[in-house]
């Protein structure tokens, strides 16, 4: 017996997920980014993240080459930067505020956190590709996280 996709949507968007922004840089040295929700831990030892990525993805084939990512956690106020990498933008990164990590991917200002990540595994599952990566620096803030909901974002009452 398999789950009507409608049916199955509205279960899984009872979910609250946090709301991450994926960054590389391809070969050339530009950089590209997409905002990412399905993002969890995966492993302690060793520090362990995993991204889900829809295999129609802009990013995905440009996932499938590279070995290092940025992961940005956003904060409760970040909606506006979600949004911007959610949608098809010819330049997604100008006139954001931004550093670079150690490998050179774009880790945004003002975040809950950021991540600095090698790719050690690929997994094709379903329509997306599982990607595994270990933390290799991270750095957080003390902010409330933007979550995303029901189909639209959510913010956690103090």
């Amino acid at each position: 017996m398999s789950i009507d996709p409608d049916t199955f949507r509205a279960a899984l968007g009872r979910f609250a997920s946090g709301v991450t922004i994926l960054t590389v840089l391809d070969a050339e040295g530009r950089d590209h980014g997409m905002t990412v929700s399905a993002f969890c831990s995966l492993s302690l030892d060793p520090p362990l993240v995993l991204a889900c990525i829809d295999r129609s993805a802009d990013m995905h084939a440009l996932l499938l080459k590279r070995e290092h990512v940025g992961i940005t956690l956003l904060a409760a106020g970040q909606e506006a930067l979600s949004r911007r990498f959610a949608e098809l933008e010819s330049d997604r990164f100008e006139g954001l505020g931004f550093s670079r990590g150690e490998h050179g991917v774009v880790l945004f200002d003002g975040a809950l956190a950021h991540l600095e990540c090698r790719v050690r595994a690929r997994h094709p599952e379903g329509d997306h590709t599982i990607i595994v990566c270990e933390v290799e620096c991270a750095e957080v803030r003390q902010e409330r996280p933007l979550l995303y909901y029901r189909g639209g974002y959510a913010q956690l009452e103090r």
